[in-house]
């Protein structure tokens, strides 16, 4: 059983923040939208509660920090495909994306949404 459940992400301005996250969420399986006043949802498939989520909400004191929240590529190619989707919707890329000494497979792209919440998205063999 995968154990995760969602991720409940503060951002510091919706308005300019969401447009990222509704290109990039469909791109990472999460398709389907659950919004209400105070919150934006993109979930992915099954049956919620028990679907994996991403939740959005506005919180104008929100500092962003060094967490960072990372994602699966199926091969290298859904890594540049994202990377070309962060750079086009005003998220900023910090590096890569590229094969990173972890692993001699590993390949990656670091980036943040537009308002400085950390992102990885890796494909790795081993």
């Amino acid at each position: 059983m995968n154990r995760f459940s969602h991720i409940d992400l503060r951002v510091n301005d919706l308005a300019s923040t969401l447009p990222f996250y509704e290109k990039l969420l469909p791109e990472l399986g999460f398709t389907r939208t659950f919004h209400s006043a105070n919150w934006r949802v993109f979930a992915a498939d099954g049956e919620l509660p028990s679907a994996a989520y991403f939740a959005i909400t506005e919180d104008q004191e929100h500092k962003p920090n060094a967490n960072l929240i990372g994602f699966w590529a199926n091969d290298q190619a859904e890594v540049d495909r994202i990377a070309e989707i962060v750079r086009q919707n005003g998220g900023t890329i910090n590096d890569g994306p590229r094969l990173f000494p972890i692993s001699p497979t590993y390949y990656a792209v670091y980036f943040e949404d537009p308002c400085g919440n950390k992102y990885e998205m890796l494909h790795r063999l081993n």
